[in-house]
């Protein structure tokens, strides 16, 4: 897409505007984001899916003398005709994984990296519920999908900022709100990350939320050094080779530190892993479980394809692709492959395509290399037939 297009979900800015002033700086407030917005899935629905056992739910309930009990699902029937009349949040993990009409609202955040979208949560709150003044540590889009929500934005936050004692929920002790708007459907507001904020429902009102992945510090460390031990032997270590006389051989010098330092610069530095991991890391499932592929012969698979077989990505499934030398990289699911450059066309293809087929994929099924990236990819789970 051109950032240089206005666009109507970001209130007219372009892409490249919303970046420069708005990403990860400030809330962007728009109104009529979507116009004559109307939700894809019903109230009804969305408690129907928090039914289920493969998806992810809460139920927030506010009390006068025990407020914001959390009950997690899966939930039955009965919980749902026992609630109050007010004062209740009911959340959704990740609808988009299990409404198809749900992801769609996703191809209009194409101006950011798809890699780091989390995933499209959905809220349905009784008129007066929500989950308190809190902070995220992740950037989101909060678009009104029903009702009205009544959103309070305060102060930036930290992991010392004081919070309420529960057990479950990060309630914010102290809120001092800045400013305060009623959305109603189709209107939108973006929060960077750590900015604190409320929202409480006005009436029967559903919430899509967009959130986005931000490893911490910590999860990059502790993660790429695990996976980066796979492949250090374990005759590979710390030496000092000429090293000097001291003076008192119960200090650690700081020759030491400076020998300790170029190891593992030596090694963190090594970009091709370094993207490796990353890639790997950043298209992890969120549902795992829920990525499972089949066994197929590739004559099978290819014979299927040519009968007019669609092949389509798996919901759960996380794609994107990258350089890493003179080669590219696929990465499917927390998995990565390495490929020819020459199938640069076809790793975009699978990355963005919503089928594959005989029609889009044409040559790259005579490739054998193009052909047998597909029918992995098939047995792993991130692509599927579309009849299954």
């Amino acid at each position: 897409m051109n950032p240089d297009t206005p666009l109507q979900l970001l209130g007219g800015l372009t892409a490249r505007e919303f970046l420069r002033d708005y990403w990860q700086k400030k809330p962007l407030l728009v109104r009529q984001a979507i116009p004559d917005f109307e939700s894809p899935i019903s109230p009804d629905e969305l408690a129907g899916l928090a039914l289920e056992e493969e998806v992810e739910s809460r139920l927030v309930i506010e009390h006068g003398e025990r407020p914001w009990e959390l009950q997690r699902g899966p939930f039955n029937e009965d919980t749902f005709q026992d609630l109050p009349e007010r004062d209740w949040t009911l959340l959704v993990q990740a609808v988009d994984q299990f409404v198809p009409e749900v992801a769609e609202l996703l191809e209009d955040f194409k101006f950011l990296p798809k890699w780091r979208i989390d995933d499209l949560m959905i809220s349905f709150a009784a008129p007066g519920g929500g989950v308190g003044p809190h902070f995220d540590n992740y950037d989101v889009f909060l678009l009104q999908a029903h009702g009205h929500r009544r959103w309070q934005i305060g102060q930036m936050c930290d992991a010392d900022s004081p919070l309420l004692p529960h057990a479950d929920l990060k309630i914010l002790a102290q809120f001092e709100p800045t400013d305060e708007w009623v959305l109603a459907p189709g209107d939108m507001l973006y929060l960077p990350p750590c900015l604190a904020h409320c929202g409480t429902a006005e009436d029967d009102c559903m919430t899509y939320s967009v959130g986005f992945r931000a490893p911490s510090a910590a999860e990059v460390l502790t993660h790429f050094t695990d996976f980066l031990g796979q492949f250090l032997p374990d005759e590979e270590r710390y030496s000092d080779a000429d090293i000097q006389p001291s003076e008192d051989p119960n200090q650690i010098q700081r020759d030491a530190l400076e020998r300790l330092k170029a190891l593992l610069n030596e090694h963190m530095s090594d970009e091709r892993l370094l993207m490796t991991w990353f890639g790997q890391f950043m298209t992890e499932p969120k549902y795992p479980e829920l990525v499972a592929g089949i066994e197929i012969e590739e004559e099978d698979f290819l014979g299927a394809l040519e009968d007019g077989a669609i092949l389509i990505r798996n919901p759960s499934a996380r794609m994107a692709w990258s350089e890493v030398g003179e080669d590219l990289v696929l990465f499917a699911s927390g998995q990565s492959r390495l490929v020819s450059a020459r199938l640069r066309e076809l790793l975009k293809l699978i990355c963005s395509a919503d089928a594959l087929h005989v029609e889009n994929l044409g040559a790259w099924l005579a490739d054998d290399e193009g052909r047998t990236l597909l029918w992995e990819l098939v047995k792993q789970g991130s692509l599927g037939f579309a009849d299954e």
